[in-house]
Parts: structure tokens; sequence; C-alpha cells
């Protein structure tokens, strides 16, 4: 009798992927909470829209190449890539954004090279950078934080005003933390930080109590070892490492300090949700420490020196191109020979 061939993942039992994913979903619900909580309900819409649309995108795609449907929609991994995506985007980005964005990530990021275990790129990060340079200015329309200007975050009703209506989030906008760090100019980053209220005592305000909240959901998934620590801890270490050679307060081309880049953006969300995919990233531990490296640099590079003010999305995918050569050369030593 012959064994039936299957496809990766191979893993069956309590620790398959579907279990992966869930523990996944359930250590991003704090960061989500906190984004809900500065930003308003914009997220929650946002990764509804994308959820239904990234099942939807992923049913056809399922269907269209005759593989069994409702066994791959269970394991959940679509439904990490839609929180991820929509945890990412302004939280008042018109409904077709979403959509958009997660039907490129899911058909083009993931399915067009074969489904789960066989994309190349992070399929979130594809279809992020897909609507960043598609569409930039529906891109950086942030609303500002709980406890910022005139206006409080919206409700519920109000943001599918905003979402699925025709009303603009103009008049609540407000330039991020990392935009302001981009465009002072020459203003000393002392003199930046003391005039904005929208830095706080580390790094954004609310931006600091998201990047915990992801950090603190990160550290659960690494107690329950759902992936190593190498890819995040190099990530965040080398983040840490360059900030602080390149840190002055007084200069006007300091690059920000070492708390600010890591209490800013989207740092915790990508170094514990992003970097650490088993499948974009590298296969043993000391490619994905590597790999960590190589994220951890440009992003520091992206923030510093290009247009983009935050980059994580772009430091993953250069990334992502790269992991084949890692592997190539960090094959582990061949049991009974030497490593020469």
């Amino acid at each position: 009798m012959t064994a039936p061939l299957r496809s990766s993942p191979h893993i069956l039992g309590p620790h398959d992927t579907a279990w992966v994913m869930r523990q996944v979903l359930m250590a991003l619900a704090p960061g989500l909470a906190a984004l809900t909580w500065f930003f308003g309900f914009g997220h929650v819409v946002n990764v509804a829209i994308a959820a239904l649309v990234a099942l939807s995108a992923e049913a056809a795609a399922l269907a269209l190449r005759k593989t069994v449907v409702l066994p791959t929609l269970r394991d959940s991994s679509v439904l990490v890539t839609a929180v991820l995506l929509g945890a990412a985007l302004p939280p008042y980005c018109p409904w077709w954004l979403t959509a958009s964005g997660t039907a490129f990530a899911v058909l083009i990021g993931k399915h067009a090279y074969g489904g789960i275990g066989y994309n190349p790129f992070n399929p979130a990060m594809v279809g992020y950078v897909v609507l960043l340079i598609s569409f930039p200015l529906e891109m950086t329309q942030w609303v500002a934080p709980r406890g910022l200007g005139v206006h409080a975050p919206p409700g519920l009703w109000q943001s599918l005003t905003l979402i699925f209506g025709h009303n603009t989030v103009d008049g609540m906008t407000m330039a991020s933390p990392l935009d302001l760090v981009k465009q002072r100019g020459e203003l000393q980053l002392s003199e930046l930080w003391s005039n904005n209220p929208q830095f706080g005592l580390w790094g954004g305000r609310g931006w600091e109590w998201v990047n915990l909240m992801f950090a603190g959901g990160g550290l659960y998934l690494l107690w329950r070892r759902v992936f190593p620590w190498h890819a995040p801890i190099g990530m965040l270490a080398t983040l840490i490492v360059l900030s602080a050679m390149f840190y002055h307060s007084g200069a006007s081309n300091s690059t920000g300090s070492p708390l600010m880049h890591l209490f800013t953006g989207a740092t915790m969300m990508g170094a514990f949700f992003v970097v650490t995919d088993p499948v974009s990233g590298c296969a043993s531990n000391r490619g994905r420490l590597y790999f960590g490296i190589g994220v951890g640099t440009l992003l520091f590079i992206l923030r510093g020196f290009s247009n983009y003010p935050d980059g994580i999305a772009f430091a993953v995918l250069l990334m992502n191109f790269s992991a084949p050569l890692i592997d190539h050369y960090v094959q582990p030593r061949t049991y009974g020979h030497s490593s020469r």
C-alpha cells in the first residue's frame, strides 16, 4: 500500500499548524486592544473586513486549485495574515483599501506561489507594501491618539461611517511621531520632543503602550515555544545598537533614541509577529539570528535615511529575498562529519 503524498506542513497533533496560528491570534489580541483604546474602533473594523476578504479569497483560490477548502480554512493561517494587515493599516482608511490589500496578500502573496508553506514573502507585508506604494495619501491618514487633539477616538458607529461612507478624517489626523522625526528639518531632537505632544516618555504617545502590548503577546509566544528567540532578539538588539550609536539629542540629524525606535511605530509587532514567520524566514536558528539582524539593520537605515518613516515592511521583504541565501551558507553540520 502506497502512502499518500501530502504537502507541508506535516505536523499533526496538539501543536499542529492550527494550534500555532490560534496561539498567534491570541497573542495579537492585547496589541489590537491597545490600538482600539488609543485610536478608536477603526482597527477592529479593518480586521473584520480583512478577515472576511481573506477567508473568501482563500476559499476561492483553494477551489480553483481543486484543493480541499474547509480543512485548510480551519488552520487559521489566513486569519493571521488578515489581523496583521488590518492592524498595520491606518484605522480609518477606506474599506476598499483594506479589501484590495488583503485580496492581493492572499491571492498573489500566498497562493500564486502554491499556498501555505510555499510563499517566499510574508503575505501581510506584501499587501501592505503594495498599498503603501499605490495609495500613499490614504496610507498616511493616522488620527490623533486618545488624549491629544479636540476629538476623542471615534466610536464604533462613527468608525463604520468613516470607513464605509464619504466622510473624511482630515480634521482628526495628526502627523505620527516617526513622521515628525523624518520631517523636522533643522530642529534638534530634544526641541522636537519638547515641543510636540505626540511624544510620550519613551516614544510616540499611545504607541508606547501599543508596542508594550505587542511585546507582551510576543513574550507569551516565546514562553509557549511557538517560535525560537533568534529572529526577534536579533532584530531588536541590532536596532538598539545602531540607534544608540547614532543618537544625539542635541543634533539635528540624530535618528532618535533606542527607546524611541523600540516603542514607536510597528517595531514590536514586526519583531514578534512578522520576522518570526517560519515560511518566509530562515530554517535554522543561526539563519534566523542573521535574518533578524538583517531586518534590524535595514529598519534602522530605512527609518533614518529613506523617505519612509517606518520601513518595517520593506525591511522584512528585502530579507525574505535573502533568506534562501542565508540558509545556503548556514547549513548545519551533517551528523558524523566535521564542520570543515
